[in-house]
């Protein structure tokens, strides 16, 4: 079975839509860019239509690369105590003369879209009620829509990133899963991954995960978006796995397609007081 990402997210959507279809006004986005970057510009033209296909405000704000840390600083307290934006995001990486540590921290943590606030981390280790990162909460997404039952479950994830295989992890655990967190550099990583129900791949490795590495029990997560050839591929040899495993997602148009529309539901559920 190939999962259907575009389909998942389109569920998403219409359910959203639904849940603000008597809002007392319509959900706000700010997105802040320093600068021009194609991979972050096609990023942000996603997220605008996203946005606009559930009737959500969107405003781009776009600075120079000569923007101070100070004066991008006081923007994003200025978005903060702005009553009628629910969400920010500020686009990364950012010129090397602005700390991303301290931008980070500077976002108020109820309007922290991307989940990357020390408090919504924290939250999340704990198990109490935070903004989760998109990308990890788009692949327990699927695994809900699929109903695909996480309990006692033996998965992999490879990829220990801050942003997807760390909270990740800490994700499936608090759905009773048991964990194996790989990376790289892990020894032998075949051993841990034949043994596995579900492998999560999140390495930024163009078709790191072959066919030798995978039961015919497994499903396969493909988290991974790279070019090669020209072409957008992920971190798992789709071609020479797709005929062997129980569920796949592809690339384009798996995870990426719901990580976008699950950040519809961090607004949603985090930055409250708008749907009634």
């Amino acid at each position: 079975m190939i999962i259907d990402g575009r389909e998942i997210a389109k569920k998403i959507k219409e359910r959203v839509k639904n849940c603000c279809a008597n809002c007392t006004r319509k959900p706000s986005v700010v997105a802040i860019m320093l600068g021009e970057d194609p991979s972050a510009e096609a990023y942000l033209r996603m997220l605008e239509r996203t946005c606009k296909s559930v009737d959500f405000d969107y405003t781009l704000k776009r600075y120079e690369t000569s923007l101070t840390e100070a004066e991008l600083l006081k923007i994003i307290q200025e978005n903060n105590e702005d009553p009628l934006i629910d969400g920010i995001i500020v686009q990364m990486p950012l010129p090397g003369h602005i700390s991303e540590e301290r931008v980070i921290m500077a976002i108020d943590p109820k309007k922290d879209l991307d989940g990357f606030h020390p408090l919504n981390a924290g939250r999340l280790f704990k198990g109490e009620k935070a903004t989760r990162p998109c990308t990890p909460l788009a692949v327990m997404t699927i695994f809900d829509e699929l109903e695909i039952d996480l309990n006692g479950k033996d998965i992999v994830v490879i990829g220990r990133s801050n942003i997807v295989g760390k909270p990740l992890a800490v994700m499936l655990m608090h759905k009773n899963a048991t964990v194996t967190l790989c990376h790289s550099h892990t020894v032998d990583l075949a051993s841990h991954t034949k043994k596995a129900d579900i492998i999560i791949v999140a390495v930024g490795i163009a078709n790191f995960l072959t066919s030798e590495m995978v039961s015919e029990k497994s499903i396969v997560i493909d988290v991974g978006m790279n070019e090669l050839d020209g072409k957008l591929v992920g971190d798992v040899d789709f071609e020479g796995i797709k005929d062997q495993v129980q569920m796949i997602t592809p690339v384009p148009g798996g995870v990426g397609p719901v990580t976008n529309a699950v950040l519809l539901l961090n607004l949603l559920e985090n930055f409250g007081g708008i749907c009634q």
